[in-house]
């Protein structure tokens, strides 16, 4: 299981180097995987600046750049997602923020494969504490394939 003390501060820890979950620094935040992988490549796009707790509390242009990241961030996980199992259906974009007050987007990966009853609900519908506490489903070691794959798919779109 990977250190919690970073998770107390999400944004600080990315902004030292010090979060694991970080892939890559985008233009205005940190593309980074998430804890919980039961949807594999589920990720997150964390605001470079944990002041700011809504897309609305950017300046026009600062949130033109976090909405392009938060774009080829997705495409990304989409195009990872799509290479690495032939199962995988889309991904779904969420700004929500009700949990953590800093903003966040969070890039869902859905596959054919999920439960009859969830694949077309919304990720939250997931009930079981194991998905969301569990070690299952618990990010894995730095060499994941999906990691690496998100990686590459955001190298070859950013540059």
């Amino acid at each position: 299981m990977i250190d919690n003390d970073w998770r107390l501060d999400r944004i600080g820890s990315a902004r030292r180097g010090q979060n694991p979950t970080v892939l890559r620094r985008l233009d205005a935040g940190f593309a980074a995987i998430g804890d919980r992988q039961f949807l594999p490549g589920y990720s997150v796009l964390l605001a470079d600046d944990p002041a700011v707790t809504r897309l609305s509390d950017l300046p026009p242009a600062r949130r033109t750049a976090y909405l392009t990241d938060l774009e080829r961030f997705a495409e990304a996980v989409e195009r990872a997602c799509a290479r690495l199992d032939p199962a995988f259906r889309r991904v779904n974009i969420e700004i929500l923020g009700n949990t953590d007050p800093y903003l966040h987007a969070h890039i869902w990966p859905r596959y054919d494969w999920e439960p009859a009853d969830l694949v077309r609900m919304p990720v939250w519908l997931y009930r079981d504490a194991e998905y969301w506490r569990g070690d299952r489903h618990a990010l894995a070691p730095r060499h994941d394939p999906i990691r690496a794959a998100i990686t590459e798919e955001l190298d070859r779109l950013t540059g």
